[in-house]
């Protein structure tokens, strides 16, 4: 893997969002949050049906879910983060208005967990969810700092017409 990779996807509706600043945003957790200089990522934006079907075929659990991970990292292949992310939107949103949050600082936490995962964390065992969701906290926090995580909403369009 050689420089640097990153895709961000919108495939869903619920929510518009401002990909151009999420997308600066990412690069920042990846180069300067997580001193990484060689990645190859994609983060795909779905809606819950999307990511409904995801959670069954591919972790063979029903329902929907925040964020899944997909490392395409092989060992013995050169230091770096290669793989792929799906966040639910509509989850944001929902667990948002559960933690008195925003859905754009929720979204912002799944993008942050999925790719902490992609780093070798886990969160299997409670020590270790705790680890992770300190880090997690504490990159959240720094990036909450640098940016508007708000914008990301991008504006509803207007049509104007002309007489």
């Amino acid at each position: 893997m050689t420089g640097n990779g990153l895709m961000v996807r919108n495939r869903q509706r619920s929510r518009r969002i401002n990909t151009r600043d999420l997308r600066r945003i990412i690069l920042h957790l990846l180069e300067v949050e997580l001193a990484f200089e060689n990645f190859d990522v994609a983060v795909h934006l779905v809606g819950e049906r999307v990511m409904t079907q995801a959670n069954s075929a591919y972790l063979k659990h029903e329902g929907c879910t925040d964020v899944i991970t997909f490392d395409h990292n092989s060992p013995g292949q050169n230091p770096g983060l290669q793989g792929d992310l799906m966040v639910c939107v509509p989850e944001a949103v929902r667990q948002a208005k559960q933690f008195r949050a925003t859905w754009q600082k929720e979204i912002m936490r799944y993008i942050v967990h999925g790719t902490l995962h992609l780093c070798g964390y886990d969160d299997h065992k409670a020590s270790d969810r705790r680890t992770m969701k300190g880090m997690e906290n504490r990159i959240l926090g720094r990036l909450a700092r640098k940016f508007d995580l708000n914008r990301l909403s991008a504006p509803r369009k207007t049509t104007s017409r002309s007489r």
